[in-house]
């Protein structure tokens, strides 16, 4: 049970620190103060997230790994949404569309930090994004809090408060791969979710609005299933993509498990919990081939898949999705546990 900060780079002149937290319990966590960035998550022995080497590869990131994304996780399309009678206009950071907050969103600052060791060792990250940065409305404050867990969680507790009617949503953008970060593809994976919807995309990978059953197409995990039986599916959707990039919308209201993924050459399985309505599962479809990551390892396509727990991508499109808004004075709070097995 112990916290450990050490040196990891710099960013003009301000220090980034990554901190290490261990749960005594066979669970172990790095995460940066820049971007909030989940650089290793170690159980028994096998990081089972991607991540860079150095610091100096973090600022350009293109895949995102580790970070927490903010104010608006995934797309928002033509980049401009309309509140309260009011058009804004945010960077086109993904052609014409808005990406995870744009050009400077929350993965590339550097987080305030407070530490709380003991028996669950925690880590809180504080940031004020204020008025109109990238283009959102309102100063927003937020709080993510790392937790390392008694029973092998790493639980994130998102909170945030604006003092004007904005948009927020939140979420953390790792790579899992529970064979190891360097095992090469995660298709021998299997997937089990509790979903009986998704949004279907346009060519833009952002969803059209519609919403569609998973049963009888690659997108029902309600039975485990190997992901290669499902990547390489000859559907629209999946062959659109070369994979999954698609919002499942979750089965159940408030906290609950939604999904167990596991490995198959380790047999570590990891549960899902959250009380978000929706869920982005990526397969890593767009990691380039040869790509240098941590410990001399080359990632390509599949080497990991990320499970970003949300609110619909697009939702400050579509009123029949689930509210973005953050209105002044209300509380921003939600959870997300990745338990590991």
């Amino acid at each position: 049970m112990a916290i450990t900060q050490s040196a990891f780079g710099t960013l003009g002149d301000r220090e980034v620190y990554a901190y290490t937290l261990d749960n005594g319990r066979g669970l172990r966590a790095e995460i940066l103060n820049y971007g909030g960035i989940l650089r290793r998550l170690i159980y028994k022995g096998v990081d089972v997230v991607l991540g860079y080497n150095t610091f100096a590869e973090y600022p350009g990131n293109p895949t995102y790994f580790g970070a927490l994304v903010g104010r608006n996780a995934n797309r928002i399309a033509d980049a401009v949404f309309t509140l309260n009678g009011q058009t804004y206009t945010l960077c086109q950071n993904d052609g014409k569309n808005n990406l995870h907050g744009g050009e400077v969103g929350f993965d590339k600052k550097i987080w305030d930090v407070t530490v709380a060791d003991g028996v669950e060792p925690s880590l809180l990250l504080s940031l004020v994004s204020p008025d109109g940065e990238e283009g959102f409305p309102g100063t927003v404050t937020v709080q993510v809090t790392y937790t390392l867990t008694a029973d092998n969680s790493l639980k994130i507790h998102y909170t945030g408060e604006a003092d004007r009617d904005t948009v927020l949503n939140l979420t953390n953008h790792a790579y899992f791969n529970l064979n190891g970060h360097g095992s090469g593809a995660v298709s021998g994976h299997t997937l089990f979710m509790e979903s009986d919807f998704y949004t279907p995309n346009s060519d833009d990978c952002i969803p059209t609005g519609e919403v569609h059953r998973t049963s009888g197409t690659p997108f029902d995990f309600s039975s485990p299933a190997r992901l290669e039986e499902r990547l390489f599916a000859d559907f629209p959707q999946v062959r659109k993509f070369r994979g999954f990039d698609h919002n499942f919308i979750l089965n159940g209201r408030g906290y609950r498990k939604v999904a167990r993924f596991t490995g198959d050459k380790t047999g570590i399985a990891m549960d899902i919990y959250t009380d978000r309505v929706g869920m982005q599962v990526y397969s890593g479809n767009m990691i380039t081939e040869g790509l240098a990551g941590k410990d001399g390892e080359v990632y390509g396509p599949y080497s990991g898949v990320c499970f970003e727990t949300q609110m619909f991508p697009n939702a400050p499109r579509f009123s029949h999705f689930p509210d973005t808004l953050l209105k002044k004075g209300e509380k921003y709070d939600t959870v997300t546990a990745y338990q590991f097995i």
